[in-house]
């Protein structure tokens, strides 16, 4: 049992006492369910212990988690799936069953980074950093276009090298046209 406890050892352990209440002790604090829901999204690995008896009920724990957030918002599981799965209890595909909907939710969730890394790459950047450079360009483009306008109502003349020599030709041509 010993080489168990020394694998775990980056494990946070969370004590959970008669009374219900879950004790983080990594923190030496009590803890919520929502912040147990918080460690999860971090990717924190953790263990949910009795207080008493030291039994594993982290996956309890974690059943109250999707029981609290399956009435918050729309719930990812139906009721015709839930009662589905129940019926896989004590039929002989119960312990192929779970290894069945790991792995297809893994399937899924490599599909969704697959699917994001390809529109990150198409994009090539956040949606911010692309709105940023598309506001960018259409600024460039506003300056062009305010750039022409002054050039083209004689404002800009001065930017022009060949202004003074494109009045030249007009005048060589008005002799020219009087004959």
């Amino acid at each position: 049992m010993r080489p168990r406890a020394q694998a775990n050892m980056d494990v946070r352990i969370i004590k959970k006492y008669p009374n219900r209440r879950l004790y983080d002790t990594e923190i030496s604090s009590y803890v919520t369910l929502e912040d147990v829901r918080q460690l999860i999204m971090e990717g924190v690995s953790f263990e949910v212990r009795d207080s008493r008896s030291g039994k594993d009920l982290t996956r309890a724990v974690l059943l109250q988690v999707i029981a609290e957030h399956e009435d918050i918002g729309q719930p990812i599981f139906s009721t015709k799936l839930l009662t589905t799965v129940i019926r896989f209890y004590g039929d002989s595909l119960q312990g192929v069953i779970g290894g069945y909907l790991e792995r297809s939710i893994q399937v899924f969730s490599d599909q969704q980074q697959q699917l994001r890394t390809q529109i990150g790459n198409l994009v090539g950047q956040s949606p911010w950093g692309l709105l940023n450079q598309i506001a960018e360009r259409n600024m460039d483009i506003l300056k062009g276009l305010q750039q022409g306008l002054i050039n083209g109502l004689g404002g800009g003349d001065k930017s022009r090298p060949d202004a003074k020599t494109a009045d030249k030709p007009r005048a060589s041509r008005r002799p020219t046209q009087r004959q």
